[in-house]
């Protein structure tokens, strides 16, 4: 079973994410923000990382970055509504930090584990 570590401030967006996996089959870890996410990563490497952008304390474009540094070959699935703008310029920020898919919010079911089966190559949820 595949670990996937969801980084997120907002509650109800973890357990909403939190549920739509562990549906599929999947095991999740939550952490509100990025310094909490990448500590919970040293501890347990997960296979997939979804993290928002826009995030307190460290967000996600730094938690990208740092990942990237530590653990380059980890899988990032890049999430965002914008704030109070439009996503799409933190989600292109976010691919150049290294980032391997975006998700602009709000995202459907599908196409959440479209992205994660696509990272984590299976086919069979």
């Amino acid at each position: 079973m595949a670990l996937i570590l969801i980084i997120d401030d907002e509650t109800e967006i973890r357990e909403v994410l939190r549920q739509i996996l562990e549906r599929a089959g999947y095991e999740v870890m939550e952490a509100s923000d990025g310094r909490e996410g990448i500590n919970l990563y040293r501890e347990r490497q997960a296979d997939l990382i979804i993290t928002d952008i826009v995030m307190p304390k460290k967000d996600g474009l730094e938690t990208i970055t740092d990942l990237r540094i530590e653990f380059p070959g980890s899988k990032i699935i890049a999430i965002s509504g914008g704030g109070r703008l439009d996503p799409k310029p933190y989600l292109e920020l976010a691919e150049g930090f290294g980032a391997d898919r975006l998700l602009t919010k709000p995202f459907g079911h599908e196409e959440l584990l479209e992205a994660v089966q696509d990272l984590l190559g299976r086919s069979d949820t």
